[in-house]
């Protein structure tokens, strides 16, 4: 017996969308293979890991746990919305020069997560963006680079032109002397 489907209506980056999908599937599921949303990753489908975060209506929502009938009439953006044209959003672009994404997997969610903070709270302290962060697992990284990354993209974002991400960030420490 065929899947009962059915056809939802949603904003996805910016754009609307109608999609006829089986009623049980989850938004992670329509994302990816209705839409060719791939950006959004599949990870441990149990809420635990945040690889599959995208934003709903403005918020950070694990869609491998939402079904997609919840998203009906709603504003869904995915990663592949950050990009302005060409031009890559400061986050990406923040991501990208600091080295905090390594294999890239977990590099989504990360950064829909922060954008949400981000468009909340402007000028997180280290501990907000930590906290913020702390339902995205990274299995390559200490994290480190991911903070700086969203401090310099929130630097960047405020308009604060200046805004340099500090020498060991992008070279490491300097060595000592002898």
């Amino acid at each position: 017996m065929p899947a009962e489907k059915t056809l939802l209506s949603f904003t996805l980056n910016g754009e609307a969308h109608q999609v006829l999908a089986p009623t049980h599937h989850t938004l992670l599921e329509v994302l990816r293979e209705e839409c060719a949303a791939t950006g959004t990753k599949h990870g441990c489908e149990l809420g635990e890991c945040g690889t599959c975060t995208v934003l709903v209506d403005g918020q950070p929502v694990l869609s491998c746990l939402l079904l997609a009938v919840e998203a009906e009439g709603r504003a869904v953006e995915t990663v592949e919305g950050l990009q302005l044209g060409n031009q890559l959003h400061p986050l990406q672009a923040a991501f990208a020069d600091l080295g905090a994404a390594q294999c890239g997997y977990c590099t989504p969610g990360m950064l829909m997560t922060a954008k949400a903070l981000l468009a909340a709270n402007p000028e997180p302290s280290t501990e907000e963006i930590r906290a913020a962060l702390a339902g995205n697992l990274c299995r390559c990284t200490g994290y480190h680079k991911i903070v700086q990354a969203v401090e310099w993209a929130a630097a960047r974002l405020r308009g604060e032109a200046t805004a340099e991400p500090p020498r060991e960030a992008l070279y490491g420490s300097p060595e000592p002397q002898r």
